[in-house]
C-alpha cells in the first residue's frame, strides 16, 4: 500500500511540476509576438482491480497543448492583409495629396501669376518691365510643373525600391516557413506536438501576410502549403518558391514581380499580388500615381498647346508673327522588350483638348490590324490599319510588326516634365494682332469695321497676303473683295449682312451700320504696333476658357479636379484604413481572449500547481513514513 501511495504521489508531483513549468513558460512569453498560451492535459492512470474495488494509480500528463483557434487566426490573417494594403496605399497617396494641395507649392498660384502678368502686358504692351514679368511668371510656372513632376518621379522610384525590399522580405519569410515545415515534420515523428515551433511558423505567416495576402493549406504531415495574392504558390511543403523584382517589359523605368525558377524568369500578372504592403504599393502606383502624373501632364500639354496656338496668331515688336511660347511634350511610346518584330510606333497629339489623361496598350493582331486598349477604363478599339486618331492621339507605324507585339503609349506622362519657356527675348512676345482695319475717309455711309481677329489658319507670311479691300457695290447690298492672295481675285457680289463675319486670308472682321455705295474698308498688315494689345487680351482670356478634357474644364479647373480627386481618394483611404484597423484589432482581441496569456490567470494557476506540488510532496512523505514503519517491524 505504501508503494502504491508512493507511486501516486510521485505521479502527482510530476504533474504539478510540469504544470508549474508550463505556467512559467506562459508567463515568460506573455509579450512574445505570436505566442499561444499552453496548457497541460492530464489523464488518470488505469486503476488497479483489487478485492476492495478499483484503486487509483495516480495521474499522467498526456501532452501539453497550445490554445489555438484556427477560425479566429484565419480572420486575423484576412483582416491584416487588407489593413496593411490600405495603410500602405494611404501613406503613399498622402505624399501626393500634401504636395498638390499646398497653397504655396501647388500649381494654381503659378497659373494665376502668369495670367496676371499677361493682363499687365495687355495694359501696357510697350512696357519692357511688364513683358519681362510675363516671361518670369511663365518660367516660374514651367518650373512649378517640372518640380511637381519630379516629385512624382521620385515617388515612383521610391516605389521601385519598396517593391524590391518587399520581395526580399517575402523570399526570406518563405525560406524560413519551409525550414519550419521541415523541423515540425521531424519533431512530430517522435509523437509530440512542437507547440513553440508551430507558434513561430504562424508568426512568420503573419509577417508574410502583412507583405502580401497569404492563404495556407494544412497537409496531413503537419506542413503548411502557402499561397499568396490570388492563389500563387509560395511554399510547397519544404520547398520555397523564389520571387524576383524584374524590369517591366512595357516600361523600363519600373520594377515588376516575377517568379525565379533558377533557369528562367516567369512573369506574373501584377494585379494578382493582392493585399499587404506589396498590394498597397502596386495599387497606389497603378491607380493614383499614374493618374496624377498623367493629369498634371495633360494640363501642361493643353496649356502649352493652346497658348502657343494663340501666340502664333499674334505679332511681336519686330513685326513678325508669334512663334511657340512654350516647348511641348510628345507622347512616350515604349516597345515591349519581348517583341520580336522591327516596327516602330509613333504617336503625336492631334488635339490636346481631346486627350483623356489615360495610358494605352497597343497590340498587333497580324496583317495590318491593331487593337488599342485605353487602360483607364479598358475600352478596346480595333483598327484595320494605321495611322489612326483616337482621343486626340494620332498613332502611326513604320511596319514590320510581328503578331503579338505590344506597345505602351503614354501621351501625357512627360507633359509636366517637358514644358519650358521657348523664348527669352521680351520683344518676341506677340502681344499685338498682325492685322489692322481702316475705313476710307471718303466713306459717306454709317458703316464701320471691327478691329478684326486672326483665325488659326492665318497665313505664315502675313505681309504677302495684305492688303485686302472691301468695296461696297451699288446698291450697297453686296460688296467686292480684292487684294493679294484672294482666290480668284476679285470676289464680287458678296451679300452684305450687318454684323455678319467676313472671313478671308485667315482673318475675320465684321462691318456694322449702313455702308453707302463705293464705301471702302481695308485690312492691312499691322506696323509700328507697339501699343497694340489685342493678342495679349486673347492670351489672357485663355485662363477662363474650357480647353481641357474635351472643352469641359479650364487649366485651373482641371488642376482643381486633380487636387479634389486625390484629396477625396486620400480621405477615403484614411477612413477605410482606420475602420479596417479597428476591425482587425477587435478580431485580435477575440483571439487573444482565447489564445493570449492572461497574467492574472497564470498567477492563479501558479498558486494552484504550487499547492498541488506541496500536497503531492506531503503524500510522498506519508508514504515514506508508512514504508519505514513496515521496515521497523
Amino acid at each position: 500500500m505504501g508503494i502504491g501511495i508512493f507511486g501516486s504521489g510521485i505521479s502527482a508531483l510530476n504533474a504539478a511540476q510540469i504544470g508549474l513549468s508550463t505556467v512559467e513558460h506562459n508567463i515568460a512569453n506573455a509579450n512574445t509576438p505570436g505566442f499561444n498560451r499552453q496548457q497541460i492535459v492530464q489523464t488518470a492512470r488505469i486503476s488497479l482491480d483489487t478485492g476492495a474495488g478499483f484503486i487509483g494509480q495516480g495521474v499522467d500528463v498526456s501532452t501539453v497543448k497550445r490554445i489555438y483557434n484556427e477560425f479566429l487566426s484565419t480572420q486575423v490573417l484576412q483582416g491584416q492583409a487588407q489593413a496593411s494594403q490600405l495603410e500602405t496605399n494611404f501613406q503613399q497617396i498622402g505624399q501626393i495629396n500634401n504636395m498638390l494641395a499646398d497653397s504655396d507649392a501647388g500649381l494654381s498660384p503659378a497659373i494665376q501669376d502668369l495670367f496676371s502678368a499677361i493682363n499687365n502686358v495687355s495694359s501696357s504692351p510697350e512696357s519692357q518691365a511688364a513683358r519681362q514679368a510675363m516671361l518670369s511668371s511663365a518660367q516660374f510656372l514651367a518650373s512649378r510643373f517640372q518640380s511637381l513632376n519630379q516629385r512624382m518621379t521620385n515617388i515612383d522610384s521610391s516605389i521601385n525600391g519598396q517593391i524590391s525590399s518587399s520581395v526580399t522580405s517575402i523570399n526570406s519569410y518563405a525560406q524560413q516557413i519551409a525550414s519550419m515545415n521541415k523541423n515540425i515534420v521531424q519533431v512530430q515523428a517522435a509523437g509530440h506536438t512542437p507547440n513553440d515551433l508551430l507558434d513561430q511558423r504562424d508568426q512568420l505567416i503573419s509577417l508574410l501576410n502583412q507583405e502580401v495576402k497569404t492563404n495556407v493549406v494544412k497537409q496531413s504531415n503537419g506542413t503548411l502549403n502557402v499561397f499568396i495574392g490570388a492563389g500563387q504558390s509560395l511554399v510547397v511543403g519544404e520547398k520555397p518558391i523564389v520571387l524576383k523584382a524584374v524590369q517591366s517589359l512595357s516600361d523600363p523605368s519600373r520594377l515588376e514581380i516575377a517568379y525565379d525558377s533558377g533557369s528562367s524568369i516567369i512573369r506574373a500578372q501584377q494585379n494578382s499580388f493582392q493585399g499587404g504592403n506589396l498590394g498597397g504599393l502596386l495599387d497606389f502606383r497603378n491607380e493614383s500615381l499614374d493618374a496624377a502624373q498623367n493629369a498634371l501632364g495633360r494640363v501642361a500639354i493643353v496649356l502649352a498647346d493652346t497658348f502657343n496656338q494663340q501666340h502664333q496668331l499674334g505679332q511681336d515688336l519686330n513685326g513678325d508673327l508669334g512663334g511657340n511660347f512654350f516647348t511641348q511634350s510628345v507622347p512616350l511610346v515604349n516597345s515591349n522588350s519581348g517583341n520580336t518584330g522591327s516596327a516602330t510606333i509613333n504617336a503625336s497629339i492631334a488635339s490636346s483638348s481631346a486627350l483623356t489623361g489615360s495610358d494605352y496598350s497597343l497590340r498587333f493582331d497580324g496583317g495590318t490590324a491593331y487593337t488599342l486598349t485605353r487602360l483607364s477604363d479598358n475600352t478596346v478599339t480595333s483598327f484595320a490599319t494605321l495611322p489612326q486618331t483616337v482621343d486626340g492621339l494620332t498613332i502611326a507605324t513604320t511596319g514590320g510588326a510581328v503578331t503579338g507585339d505590344r506597345y505602351m503609349i503614354r501621351p501625357t506622362v512627360n507633359g509636366a516634365r517637358d514644358i519650358a519657356v521657348a523664348i527669352s527675348d521680351t520683344s518676341k512676345i506677340a502681344a499685338a494682332a498682325p492685322i489692322r482695319t481702316t475705313s476710307s475717309l471718303a466713306n459717306v455711309g454709317s458703316g464701320h469695321i471691327s478691329a478684326g481677329t486672326v483665325n488659326s489658319v492665318f497665313p505664315v507670311d502675313a505681309n504677302l497676303q495684305q492688303p485686302v479691300s472691301i468695296v461696297f457695290d451699288s446698291p450697297p447690298t453686296t460688296f467686292t473683295v480684292t487684294g493679294t492672295g484672294i482666290p480668284g481675285s476679285p470676289v464680287a457680289g458678296v451679300a452684305y449682312t450687318e454684323g455678319a463675319p467676313i472671313t478671308y486670308n485667315g482673318f475675320t472682321v465684321q462691318i456694322d451700320g449702313s455702308p453707302a455705295a463705293g464705301d471702302t474698308f481695308a485690312v492691312t498688315s499691322n506696323t509700328n504696333a507697339t501699343a497694340d494689345n489685342r493678342n495679349a487680351l486673347l492670351l489672357a482670356n485663355l485662363q477662363t476658357q474650357n480647353t481641357v478634357a474635351g472643352g469641359t474644364a479650364s487649366y485651373q479647373g482641371a488642376y482643381a479636379q486633380l487636387v479634389s480627386q486625390i484629396g477625396n481618394k486620400t480621405r477615403e483611404l484614411e477612413m477605410t484604413s482606420l475602420a479596417q484597423t479597428s476591425m482587425v484589432n477587435q478580431v485580435i482581441q477575440s483571439q487573444q481572449s482565447i489564445s493570449g496569456v492572461n497574467l492574472d490567470e497564470e498567477a492563479a494557476n501558479l498558486l494552484r500547481y504550487q499547492r498541488a506540488y506541496q500536497a503531492a510532496g506531503r503524500v510522498i512523505q506519508v508514504a515514506n513514513t508508512m514504508f519505514d514503519t513496515l521496515l521497523s517491524l
